[in-house]
């Protein structure tokens, strides 16, 4: 069961509207490593684990990615204002402009409809949680983008807070990482001596030696 809570996660505001930095914060709502795409990647996910510990985690985060989407959504609403124009968007793409009425539609900052190809679900618990840890990483780096890319001061602030709000599901990613890490595909992992070797094919130099694998395994951040 799922409730929508009508208040933000945390208030959006802008202090005057873009519509070409709107089409860039698109990316976000129907990208590859958008909202969207994590919220149905850790809720599909979720649906055949056992654990409850994990499946709560996954349900937990994914849930919270559609706030951030609500949240990106009304950053666009008020990023492109109330004037159709697509004259206003120099590049990128123009469809909010000629056929949503400015909606934040679930299309890229190219105007690439979102498809459920962006989403990992494997059965594997460790397999999909480091799916999930570069899901959130990539997200990060999008986010760092954006940020760069505008100097309007409230959007700087909603994406500094989602920025940390990935690191946050990073870090929770990688403490369960750590609680399944000898499962699934990881179990007797790197067992062979076939699992210890290292071709060297750049030559000449050689920088690494054979390797000597190990189950992954995060520090705890909170440490």
């Amino acid at each position: 069961m799922f409730k929508h809570e009508k208040q933000l996660l945390r208030e959006v505001k802008v202090e005057r509207p873009n519509p070409q930095y709107a089409t860039l914060m698109q990316e976000q709502i129907g990208g590859a490593n958008g909202e969207l795409k994590a919220a149905l990647q850790y809720l599909s996910q979720s649906f055949r684990v056992e654990d409850q510990t994990i499946k709560d985690l996954f349900l937990d985060i994914g849930s919270e990615e559609l706030s951030h989407m609500e949240m990106v959504a009304q950053t666009i609403n008020l990023l492109n204002g109330h004037d159709i124009n697509y004259e206003n968007v120099g590049v990128g793409e123009i469809q909010s402009h000629v056929l949503a009425g400015l909606a934040p539609v679930l299309i890229n900052a190219s105007g690439a409809p979102w498809t459920a190809d962006y989403v990992t679900v494997t059965g594997d618990l460790v397999a999909d949680l480091l799916s999930n840890i570069a899901s959130e990483q990539r997200a990060k780096v999008v986010y760092e983008y954006l940020y760069r890319q505008i100097k309007d001061k409230y959007v700087r602030e909603t994406i500094d807070f989602l920025l940390n709000r990935e690191e946050a599901h990073n870090a929770l990613f990688r403490e369960a990482l750590n609680k399944v890490k000898d499962t699934g595909s990881n179990k007797d992992f790197g067992i062979t001596e076939d699992s210890r070797l290292y071709f060297d094919l750049s030559t000449p130099g050689k920088y690494f030696d054979a390797p000597n694998p190990t189950a992954p395994s995060f520090e705890n951040p909170r440490k």
